[in-house]
């Protein structure tokens, strides 16, 4: 070869090596922002905290500190069900939200705002709208009348905190239900008319609507402290099913004459009436009434009574109740649902005959210092008993008669310290038993027998508990907790064939004697909570001699520094991992957190805290191919190794940092630039986390700022600067010596090219050609007379376009690296025909590697397309790696086979090359 071409072939080399050099980057965070999905880890909340989710919804991002709402939002991803806003901004332009298609909640805390008629135009999915202010005084809030017309899904609008004085005439959408103006400063229910005359029926949009079919269901008016009388005909006309007054400052309420004849649901909680609201007219339909933290126990037995026909709720917690107002409750023929909590019925509670009716289902009468179960008539359609936190001592075989339909009984936080066998014997129906706080210390299965379908037991002590069999086999819950130590006795074969809940907190979980073996074929959540020393490998093989196939949601909590190794098992199908104060990390310790994690192969979601972890490492990660959610919380002078960033591209997509502290080394520079830059990985917390020097550091230093001051930037990009400044001095000299000094025009195309690229300029020059086509000399038969009259024919019969051939168009006499560099440059697409032959042909091969170069140096301009006539192993294309990063399936022509027609192999080659 000569001098000079051999000069421009390794010249050429070098330069494509250099400059399909990429950095990428693989994470991204959103300042001041949370993005979650709730499906993946429903705990979330526990350690990162966000705004409340409505049912259904999963995909949450919650902004505080937001000042500049557009770059705020910027980082917000666009498929977002949930948006809550937090800051001060002061006010929201028209379409502020247009991006936001999948928007379903919005929450706004924003302080005094403003609000365009246009700012929420493109929310059609939008169906909870929140404006929210927490601060004692109000806020004043300008809504324009047309501001909410476009919102066609909105079900639910509140306003707390907020004033709405200087409003008036908003159009409210057909479909909303749910309206609440919480915290206001509304000081008669008249007001509503000025503000939202939509509500009122004579003014409604569509007032053929039946009477019966609500446009509100639901008005909160809780809290406005300034509402203190209720005037008549307030609520003439609206259509409403529930009304929420509670907190406000009532002495009378009546809404005789008001027009609210279907009203359903009316709560007057912390009102502090003075008498029983009501008369038959105003209150024939009332369903439910719920007036608890009142002082109205006189009111119930003296004066009139008014008539609740249909009432099939009432609510009458925190009363100061001494006695049951049996004339009152002997009025209410269809109560289904009576509350009586956290009042003063106890010691002890008869209930005379008559004074409920025969179709209550739920009984609440839990905190009433009630020695005994109340006794007496007691119906046997009862189906829900409720009498938590009360003195109860003892259960016995007479306590629980005439309750045959009883499914729920609550005895928690009661002082009961014995169970008589046969005191659950007269409730065959039971399904859910609560025995938690009790001062139990021996359950035996004999003492609970009688329900024939229990499904849910908690049981717990304040020591500890011994619990004997038979057990029931139909449980699917069971909870239970001791402060000290709980022991299964002789349990044997396999009594939990159902279960699938299962949750034990205690210090010590033992049992005796040790030869015994407890089966949970079916478990889907096991939590562990409470666990001190005696947790270790075998304790827990042990306890779980058998694997668990069904196995999701392992939740290990440990409040023992000292907790011994651990290691799972038996777990294929494990998707959450939750584990906390397992000081199991220890230097001396030979579990790691790679040996834990390497049989969990369907793993999820992680959440690791206060797990004295000290280093991450790639290994740690290995064969966790189907992590979507990695979560470090209060975590100290944690490692992060370098070697890290092999498993960046296989990142979750959710990584959190709660309450980390770093170790203070430039060994996690790279930490930063992939927390702040790439899309495929949301990183949470490390914008806050602090980083520590030594032990004895608590300076609370900032790990972005120590970075920043003490770490350089960029090592790596400045070192190949550096080492390509060198290669290219020493380059530059024997290339002064090649023929002609051709290296200049090289070196003009390489400077365009990386302008180009650095720039973000695009090439200024016309292209000359449509497609430059690469081939060998064998083959120069097939391409001229086969492929180019289709690709060069006219239209209407063909595409007409502009071919480069080197044996037709390059000068007569010019060199051939030059009019090759200088065509290909000026083509909008390369075609490169490959053979054997064309493989062995250094000129081919030249075409190819520069082709490639245009590809990377101009991408969205330069097109590259590979057409085999033969087979060829793809594998000795030079470049193959990087040609596979670049080029598409549809770059592909196969013709080797034959299994292309030739009219579909035309059509598919001019579609590609149109794209160019």
């Amino acid at each position: 070869m000569e001098r000079p071409r051999f000069c421009s072939i390794f010249f050429i080399l070098l330069l494509l090596a250099l400059v399909s050099l990429d950095w990428i980057s693989w994470a991204w965070t959103a300042p001041d922002c949370i993005i979650a999905d709730s499906l993946l880890f429903p705990n979330l909340s526990y350690y990162v905290q966000f705004c409340t989710l409505a049912p259904g919804l999963h995909l949450v991002a919650s902004c505080s500190n937001v000042k500049d709402m557009a770059q705020t939002l910027e980082r917000v991803p666009r498929d977002t069900e949930v948006l809550c806003l937090q800051g001060m901004v002061s006010s929201l332009p028209a379409n502020a939200f247009d991006d936001f298609h999948s928007l379903q909640l919005l929450r706004l805390q924003l302080g005094a705002i403003n609000i365009t008629s246009r700012t929420f135009q493109g929310l059609d999915q939008l169906q909870y709208l929140f404006f929210e202010h927490h601060a004692p005084c109000c806020l004043s809030l300008f809504l324009p009348p047309n501001c909410l017309e476009t919102l066609r899904s909105l079900s639910s609008l509140s306003f707390q905190g907020y004033c709405l004085n200087y409003s008036q005439n908003i159009n409210l959408p057909t479909s909303l239900r749910h309206l609440t103006l919480r915290n206001s400063c509304l000081t008669k229910l008249q007001e509503l008319q000025r503000l939202f005359p939509s509500l009122l029926l004579g003014s409604s949009p569509t007032p053929s609507i039946k009477l019966r079919t609500p446009f509100l269901e639901v008005l909160d008016l809780s809290y406005n402290l300034q509402l203190k009388q209720v005037g008549v005909r307030a609520l003439h006309g609206l259509k409403l099913r529930s009304l929420i007054l509670d907190g406000t400052t009532l002495k009378t309420f009546d809404l005789t004459g008001s027009g609210l004849l279907h009203l359903d649901f009316l709560s007057l909680v912390g009102t502090g009436i003075e008498k029983l609201p009501g008369s038959v007219t105003g209150y024939s339909e009332l369903r439910a009434l719920d007036l608890g933290k009142n002082q109205i126990q006189n009111n119930l037995e003296n004066g009139d009574i008014p008539s609740y026909k249909a009432l099939e709720f009432l609510g009458l917690h925190d009363n100061y109740l001494q006695s049951l107002p049996i004339r009152f409750l002997s009025t209410l023929p269809q109560l289904q649902r009576l509350n009586l909590s956290m009042n003063k019925l106890g010691p002890t509670l008869e209930i005379p005959e008559g004074v409920f009716s025969t179709n209550l289902r739920v009984l609440d009468l839990s905190h009433n210092h009630l020695c005994d179960v109340p006794h007496g008539a007691f119906l046997p359609q009862l189906q829900e008993l409720w009498l938590s936190g009360n003195n109860i001592s003892s259960l016995s075989n007479e306590s629980m008669q005439g309750l045959r339909g009883l499914r729920t009984l609550d005895l928690s936080w009661n002082q009961i310290k014995v169970l008589k066998p046969g005191w659950l014997s007269h409730l065959p129906a039971l399904t859910t038993l609560n025995l938690l706080g009790t001062y139990l210390e021996i359950i035996s299965g004999i003492q609970l027998q009688g329900p024939q379908m229990l499904r849910h037991l908690k049981l717990g002590s304040v020591e500890m508990l011994d619990i004997y069999p038979p057990w029931f086999p139909m449980l699917l819950s069971l909870e239970i907790q001791a402060e000290a130590c709980i022991r299964f006795m002789s349990l044997s074969g396999e009594p939990f064939l159902l279960l699938e809940n299962l949750t034990l907190q205690a210090s010590y979980v033992l049992r005796q004697p040790d030869t015994t073996t407890i089966h949970f074929p079916s478990l889907r959540r096991l939590t562990l909570r409470g666990y001190s020393l005696m947790l270790s490998t075998s304790q827990l093989q042990r306890f779980f001699p058998q694997q668990l196939p069904l196995l999701e949601h392992f939740s290990i909590w440990c409040d023992n520094d000292n907790a011994v190794d651990l290691h799972l098992f038996g777990m294929p199908r494990l998707r959450v991992l939750e584990l906390g104060y397992l000081n199991f990390f220890y230097e001396s310790s030979t579990v790691k957190l790679e040996m834990l994690l390497k049989e969990l192969p369907q793993l999820q979601a992680l959440a690791l805290s206060h797990l004295n972890i000290r280093n991450l490492s790639v290994s740690s990660f290995k064969g966790l191919h189907h992590l979507k959610l990695l979560l470090l919380s209060s975590q100290l002078a944690l490692e992060m190794d370098s070697n890290l960033q092999e498993f960046i591209p296989q990142m979750p997509p959710y990584v959190y940092f709660s309450n980390v502290t770093f170790t203070c080394q430039c060994e996690v520079s790279w930490v930063e630039s992939w927390a702040t830059q790439a899309p495929n990985t949301f990183v949470y917390g490390l914008e806050k986390s602090i980083c520590m020097a030594n032990a004895s550091d608590y300076s609370n230093t900032l790990l972005f700022s120590f970075l920043a001051t003490h770490c350089p930037h960029d090592t790596e990009f400045w070192g190949f600067l550096i080492s390509f400044t060198l290669v290219l001095l020493l380059t530059i000299l024997p290339l002064i010596g090649c023929h002609k000094w051709s290296w200049l025009h090289y070196l003009q195309t390489l400077l365009h090219a990386c302008w180009w690229k650095l720039g973000g300029h695009r090439l200024r020059g016309q292209f000359n050609y449509d497609v430059f086509i690469s081939y060998c000399e064998m083959d120069q038969a097939w391409v001229l007379e086969e492929l180019v009259p289709v690709l060069e024919k006219p239209p209407p019969e063909g595409e007409g376009l502009r071919l480069c051939l080197p044996a037709r168009d390059f000068g007569i006499g010019n060199d051939r690296m030059e009019s090759m560099i200088a065509c290909m440059s000026k083509s909008r697409s390369t075609l490169c025909v490959l053979t054997g032959q064309a493989l062995a042909s250094p000129w081919c091969n030249l075409e190819l590697r520069l082709a490639t170069y245009h590809l990377i140096a101009r991408p969205g301009t330069a097109r590259l397309l590979l057409l085999f006539l033969e087979p060829v192993d793809r594998q000795k294309l030079h470049g193959y790696h990087r040609l596979s990063r670049w080029l598409q399936k549809e770059d592909y022509f196969d013709l080797s086979q034959g299994g292309v027609e030739w009219d579909t192999f035309c059509e598919q080659l001019k579609r590609q090359l149109r794209k160019a």
